[in-house]
């Protein structure tokens, strides 16, 4: 096993996941994690936690949903007892194909993402963590080989953690402090509120409220969404490529969309409830380990010189006490490009401009 694989799940598990001895933990893992799996079982055996593994598989979950009639029992009892009398669930990607889920028809996946609505909540509810195993289909979605891409993978996931939070705390007092966030680059222009939010300085542990590893962004909840603002990065969602998407807001909402390519998937998304046509994220990616796109979100929206926005729902953590943010079955991301022809305006303060913030030196470009 490559030591990397190891240091992996010790992050996972003690960094991320602050897993301690009696902790009931679930552990799903998909096909292709099956050694990081092993490792993260070591790991929680050492620690004298209670383990239940599950399979996760993109291949199953479309012959579940292509056979099913959209009928989706909507708080299946015996998901919501295991979440129940769970302290910590971790996510381990790691599909044979990235687009197994293509040609389930869009009803049947907006029925079975609003049905698992209460599930989702329970799961929200433990100390969950995503992560990936680098495997070889997520090598090709990235257009790299499959060494290339471990080497790739372990420089975003295994990080300087603290030093890096410690940077980002810099970004999350700034957004603390203000009240408006404009984004101005080549066919975006585009403002939302923050007053009274709480930003989420995602350094890759639930002590800070983050949830994903590899992370490194900061990121709040935003309303009062006005302007127009396009997304070129390449993605895929719901198993659907998507590029150069454009959206415009008017009131907090999605008045009008387009793109050159996924157009029909951004419209089943804007289809599911009322709250998917309003943002509920706004994050400044900050992981400079990610140094280029690879097709998969979890990268992607945390890469340096880039800005995601998600349609859907909102995060408690950036939310007041007792106040409700935007609420949508979908949490949907998508990615624009702040490394030229940028700035990001805090209040009408510059805070990064061409993808460097005020403090940064310009240091090496990263690779497209």
């Amino acid at each position: 096993m490559d030591e990397r694989v190891r240091e992996h799940a010790a992050v996972l598990v003690d960094w991320s996941a602050r897993i301690e001895a009696g902790d009931n933990v679930v552990l799903s893992a998909g096909p292709d994690a099956h050694e990081l799996a092993v490792a993260v079982a070591e790991e929680l055996g050492e620690r004298g936690a209670n383990l239940l593994a599950t399979y996760s598989s993109g291949e199953v979950t479309r012959a579940y949903l292509r056979a099913h009639d959209g009928d989706f029992d909507e708080n299946p009892a015996h998901e919501r007892a295991l979440l129940e009398e769970s302290d910590v669930y971790l996510s381990l990607g790691g599909g044979r194909n990235t687009s197994a889920t293509a040609d389930v028809p869009g009803e049947i996946r907006q029925a079975y993402s609003s049905a698992r609505t209460e599930i989702r909540e329970e799961r929200y509810d433990t100390r969950w963590v995503s992560t990936v195993h680098p495997t070889r289909s997520l090598a090709q979605q990235a257009n790299m080989a499959f060494e290339e891409y471990r080497e790739f993978a372990y420089d975003a996931i295994l990080r300087d953690w603290e030093s890096l939070a410690e940077e980002m705390a810099r970004l999350k007092d700034l957004l603390d402090e203000g009240t408006e966030v404009r984004l101005v680059s080549t066919d975006t222009d585009l403002t939302v509120s923050i007053e009274g939010r709480t930003a989420v300085n995602s350094a890759a542990s639930v002590v800070y409220d983050s949830h994903n590893l590899p992370s490194g962004e900061v990121f709040t909840a935003p309303a009062a969404t006005e302007g127009v603002v396009s997304f070129d990065v390449p993605m895929t969602i719901r198993g659907e490529p998507v590029r150069n998407a454009r959206m415009t807001f008017e009131d907090g909402e999605v008045v009008d969309y387009a793109a050159e390519q996924g157009e029909d998937v951004i419209g089943e998304i804007l289809e599911t409830d009322a709250g998917a046509r309003r943002l509920g994220e706004l994050g400044i990616g900050m992981n400079r380990g990610i140094d280029r796109y690879t097709d998969n979100i979890l990268f992607d929206e945390k890469m340096g010189e880039t800005i995601h926005l998600a349609l859907g729902r909102a995060y408690d953590a950036c939310l007041p006490d007792g106040e409700s943010g935007n609420d949508s079955a979908v949490h949907v991301d998508m990615i624009t490009d702040v490394s030229a022809d940028s700035r990001l305006e805090i209040d009408g303060e510059v805070i990064q401009e061409n993808g460097r913030f005020r403090w940064e030196e310009r240091g090496s470009e990263r690779t497209e």
